[in-house]
């Protein structure tokens, strides 16, 4: 078990966790979530001991293996197995040992512990994760000086991967890996057989391999059972009782502070006035969940054009002439398109999206797109590459030379940069708020083509959703390129897969793809579908809207519930006991108060109507879609 017992941590004068408390049941799972700058990686700094607690700790077994990614990514011109392999240090000095120990009965205790440690097999587990990871049999005989610095983090989670201690700490392990790394990744840590610690806002990852959620906000942290949904749901439970219970609160606290304020002056009721004064300072506030900021993403609709916006006709693009990166590209580009860029790192996704963006030239066959289309164009280089020094207001006066101060605000607005936001320098907005920045920028002009590689790195789970519903209410066309399953499972219809120098449809859903590439099967073993696999994934997709949108309508319904029952009881009392009506009710009359109870048990009424229909449609969408 690892407790957290009332850990406070202060950095810069403010207290980033404030007695945190919670216990980790051993060999759980556990995805540590929280928004934006609550503290995750704080509180995972103190669990590997590299940041002191101010206050309070964390407790774990003895000589508990601790695993954690180091900031500094492997170099040298060690390859990256023979980096793998060296992670295991337990295994590399018995084997070290056992050339030059002599004693017959050392060496036999050192060789047992070498088969309980599976020593003999660590070649081919070593080299299995590595090719989870991205490496191919070329690629693990390599430098590690010849890798980007992305390519290094992969060798160093693979390292730590190999190295399997018994508690593994993973912070946003899918930021430096694509989709089909990021799926091998969720495979491998189900059946992890320690314990584990993740902080990510991968909705997949959460639902299928952590088994609790430790949320934190306000530098408390609350031990959720279950994934992301159970956790969504129990805090929607959570969010209706204290709505309730604040209220409750609420009116009991008007009700003391009337009576001081008529009976303090009064020498007969002071004694009681004086008691009831020393309860309401005694009342401790019940504090209803707090809510998040508004996550804005509003992509201004575009003006119609006629499909197909691009069309590709036997092209090549690449950098280097005569030596294309992709060839034979025969695509289609409709105004209503939702598509998803699949394949692995390097295969030439990125290389797809600018030659669709202009940005590059098709070496050979033909390219043509709409004369009036215009393009938005999103990547990470964006996010790095805006000047810290301006302010969001700024940089868009400065790309929207020409437009009104009026339509430079309106375009920030829609991305959440209203108010003192827009004039906050960007080196003080979070990773996010510059990704929203970003955004905001390149659709500026309305464009009728969306291109976004890689739009969530910097995102939340609750930024990432309310992107994935600015998009499906976008009316230009979409392509995405995400290790993000969930996103793409909620947005695209029409899957591209980027593979072997080309790029085609795959016939197939994301469900398929993800069994595809986990090896459980291949294009050539799956018959070619009749259907038509565009309107299945846009009738899943519609499917899955609809029980979230069900979902949405019982959790509303059930607040609702809720709260015209905490207004029946102030209006019973103020009906039954007028002297401790609370402020809203006193002096009414027993008439007025008998028709505005009539019309709370009116509304109450229609609420449980819309419970129970939306209770019987979740159930209904829920059985239909198993």
């Amino acid at each position: 078990m690892l407790t957290i017992s009332s850990l406070t941590v202060r950095l810069g004068g403010r207290a980033i966790l404030d007695r945190a408390t919670a216990s980790l049941p051993a060999r759980s799972r556990t995805g540590l979530i929280g928004r934006n700058g609550a503290g995750k990686s704080t509180l995972m700094k103190v669990m590997i001991g590299s940041l002191e607690a101010d206050e309070g700790g964390i407790e774990m077994p003895r000589k508990t293996r601790i695993g954690y990614i180091a900031q500094e990514a492997p170099s040298g011109t060690a390859t990256p197995f023979d980096t793998v392999l060296a992670a295991d240090t337990e295994r590399a000095e018995l084997l070290h040992q056992s050339e030059t120990v002599t004693d017959p009965d050392r060496l036999g205790d050192i060789h047992e512990r070498l088969i309980a440690i599976d020593a003999y097999t660590a070649s081919a587990r070593a080299a299995r994760i590595l090719i989870g990871l991205g490496f191919d049999e070329d690629m693990q005989g390599q430098p590690l000086d010849s890798f980007s610095g992305g390519w290094k983090m992969r060798v160093a989670l693979a390292a730590l991967l190999f190295s399997n201690p018994d508690l593994l700490l993973l912070d946003e392990p899918s930021n430096h890996l694509d989709l089909e790394a990021t799926m091998w990744l969720e495979s491998f840590l189900k059946s992890y057989p320690g314990q584990l610690v993740v902080i990510s806002h991968e909705r997949d990852l959460l639902n299928n391999v952590v088994d609790h959620i430790l949320h934190l906000e306000g530098g408390k942290v609350t031990l959720y059972p279950g994934g992301y949904d159970d956790f969504e749901r129990q805090r929607a439970e959570r969010a209706a009782q204290l709505a309730a219970a604040k209220a409750a609160q609420d009116a009991q606290r008007a009700k003391l502070q009337d009576y001081v304020a008529r009976n303090s002056a009064r020498a007969s009721t002071a004694k009681q006035a004086q008691s009831r004064a020393k309860q309401l300072a005694r009342m401790q506030p019940i504090a209803a969940l707090a809510e998040d900021p508004s996550l804005a993403f509003d992509f201004p609709s575009p003006d119609e054009l006629r499909p197909p916006l691009i069309t590709l006709d036997l092209a090549s693009v690449g950098y280097t002439p005569g030596k294309p990166i992709l060839s034979r590209l025969n695509l289609r580009i409709d105004p209503d398109d939702r598509i998803a860029l699949l394949g692995r790192n390097g295969n030439g996704k990125t290389t797809l999206a600018r030659l669709l963006a202009a940005q590059l030239t098709p070496m050979d066959g033909a390219m043509a797109a709409t004369g009036k289309m215009r393009v938005g164009y999103f990547t990470q280089y964006q996010v790095e590459e805006l000047d810290g020094g301006d302010t969001p207001l700024e940089h868009m006066t400065r790309i929207m030379a020409g437009k009104t101060p009026g339509a430079v605000r309106a375009q920030l607005g829609r991305f959440g940069f209203s108010g003192n936001k827009a004039t906050t320098q960007v080196a003080k907005l979070s990773g996010g708020e510059r990704a929203r920045l970003a955004l905001a920028l390149i659709t500026r002009e309305a464009p009728h083509l969306l291109i976004l590689d890689e739009p969530t790195n910097h995102l939340d789970v609750d930024a990432r959703e309310a992107l994935v519903q600015a998009l499906n209410g976008f009316d230009g066309a979409v392509i995405l390129v995400s290790h993000d399953r969930h996103m793409l499972e909620l947005t695209a219809d029409r899957l591209v897969l980027v593979d072997n120098g080309t790029a085609r449809d795959f016939d197939g859903s994301m469900d398929d793809y993800v069994a595809f590439i986990l090896g459980k099967s291949s294009e050539k073993e799956r018959a070619p579908s009749k259907a038509d696999r565009k309107g299945d994934r846009k009738a899943a997709a519609a499917a899955r809207d609809a029980v979230t949108k069900a979902k949405k309508a019982v959790s509303d319904a059930e607040a609702d519930l809720a709260k015209y029952q905490v207004v029946l009881t102030a209006i019973d009392r103020a009906m039954f006991d007028p002297q401790s009506a609370a402020n809203e009710y006193r002096g009414l009359t027993m008439s007025e108060l008998s028709q505005r109870r009539g019309k709370v048990v009116a509304a109450q009424e229609a609420a449980e109507v819309r419970w129970v229909e939306a209770g019987e449609a979740l159930e209904t969408l829920e059985r239909e879609t198993a």
